[in-house]
């Protein structure tokens, strides 16, 4: 799960992270742009302190930010700090997740030694307004090519989650469907759902591959 403070009532954005993750989200990427450092940090360790380590934590660019807070990575974004440099900074055992809106964006990550990618836009999204979807194809084609686990991104919730994860992603990342959900605790479950529900039995989740989980992010 992607957490955004405009998305319902900021004052509740802690608590509603511990009803999701205790519906079954497994990472959660701190992604508030316009914080200050010191602010950012506060705010990921209060999530920290409430998930009680049921979840990893990603921090979204802030190395810095997500070392103080011992969190488990950062998420890179496309345009942003190299994989390779945030790996010198961070070390081997730190996960470093890029997201990636094109095959050449995929391959120069993986290259790099990205441990997981974040694939959109996948749908049209309120985050993104302006952005034009990709649909699951994207996910499709790097996949081919690509034995690092994918996330889906952008738009997803329960009607086409499973579009996504056919298409060859190990989980998918999502905002509104859970944080503007009045029970966010259920919103995760039903998407958890839809998510092992998609799987052969017996098939291997993103925790074996990225130290990760099934992702209902």
């Amino acid at each position: 799960m992607v957490t955004d403070r405009a998305v319902g009532d900021s004052t509740t954005l802690v608590s509603r992270i511990a009803e999701a993750v205790a519906g079954g989200v497994d990472m959660i990427q701190l992604r508030e742009k316009d914080l200050p450092g010191g602010r950012l940090l506060s705010l990921a360790e209060s999530i920290q302190d409430a998930v009680g380590g049921r979840a990893m934590l990603m921090i979204n660019e802030r190395v810095d930010v997500a070392l103080a807070a011992g969190a488990s990575g950062v998420q890179l974004g496309e345009e942003g700090l190299s994989v390779t440099a945030a790996r010198q900074i961070a070390g081997q055992d730190f996960l470093i997740g890029r997201s990636v809106h094109s095959e050449g964006g995929a391959a120069q990550a993986v290259a790099q030694g990205a441990d997981f990618l974040v694939v959109g836009t996948m749908y049209a999204t309120r985050s993104h307004p302006g952005t034009v979807p990709v649909g699951p194809g994207l996910v499709r084609r790097i996949a081919a090519n690509c034995r690092t686990p994918l996330i889906g991104i952008g738009g997803i919730n329960e009607s086409n989650i499973i579009q996504v994860l056919k298409a060859g992603a190990s989980g998918v990342a999502v905002i509104t469907s859970i944080l503007a959900s009045p029970d966010p605790k259920q919103a995760a479950q039903t998407l958890k759902r839809a998510m092992l529900d998609s799987w052969p039995a017996g098939s291997s989740s993103m925790q074996g591959e990225a130290q990760g989980g099934s992702r209902a992010r």
